[in-house]
């Protein structure tokens, strides 16, 4: 059945989003022209609003609405310790931990030759420009576990190491809560090379 080009927009622009299929779009799309009209309009400002108001931060490249961001404007921070992530959710993440006190660098992807990304079209450049200043002391790589973020670690230790600055990963393993039963090979090995004494 061919829907009103309205809907047929709707479900398209759904479809835009990661994970969202033809059917879960067409049900949210459905979904929106139940609501309130007041609530359709409030939703769509808030879109809108986003992609306006928001911009990356000159230091760390974080999502942000003021300019630097308040984690690099917040002077509590530990300055010598600076963490690396792929991603600003990364970085949400990382705060929601409540534990670690220092600064960040959002790199906005990882080097993956497969899909063209190469190291100069992710922030870098920009992360080597911050490393020269001489109050850090350390550099947490903490990209994603996959062939990607590996490859942008492996990358940027072999930059940085050179000069003498403590470059370390995160750990990764098993989850808390998680059966030993279930878990592949390689996550059982990088749990055994991140293990800590007791």
């Amino acid at each position: 059945m061919q829907y009103p080009q309205p809907v047929t927009k709707l479900i398209e622009g759904f479809m835009k989003l990661p994970g969202i299929g033809p059917k879960t779009a067409a049900r949210l799309a459905f979904y929106v022209l139940d609501m309130n009209e007041d609530d359709v309009l409030d939703f769509a400002k808030a879109l809108v609003n986003a992609k306006r108001e928001l911009t990356y931060c000159s230091v760390c490249h974080h999502i942000t609405d003021t300019d630097p961001c308040r984690i690099c404007d917040d002077q509590s921070r530990d300055r010598s310790i600076i963490c690396v992530v792929q991603d600003a959710k990364d970085v949400i993440a990382m705060e929601k931990m409540r534990e670690y006190t220092g600064m960040y660098h959002v790199l906005h992807g990882a080097i993956s030759p497969v899909d063209g990304i190469g190291p100069e079209d992710i922030f870098i450049p920009d992360l080597l420009k911050r490393l020269q200043d001489e109050t850090v002391q350390e550099l947490i790589i903490a990209t994603n576990p996959n062939i990607e973020g590996e490859a942008t670690a492996m990358y940027i230790s072999r930059l940085v190491k050179p000069t003498g600055m403590k470059v370390t990963r995160i750990a990764h393993g098993l989850p808390v809560g998680g059966d030993l039963e279930y878990a592949d090979e390689m996550t059982l090995s990088r749990a055994i090379e991140g293990r800590r004494e007791l």
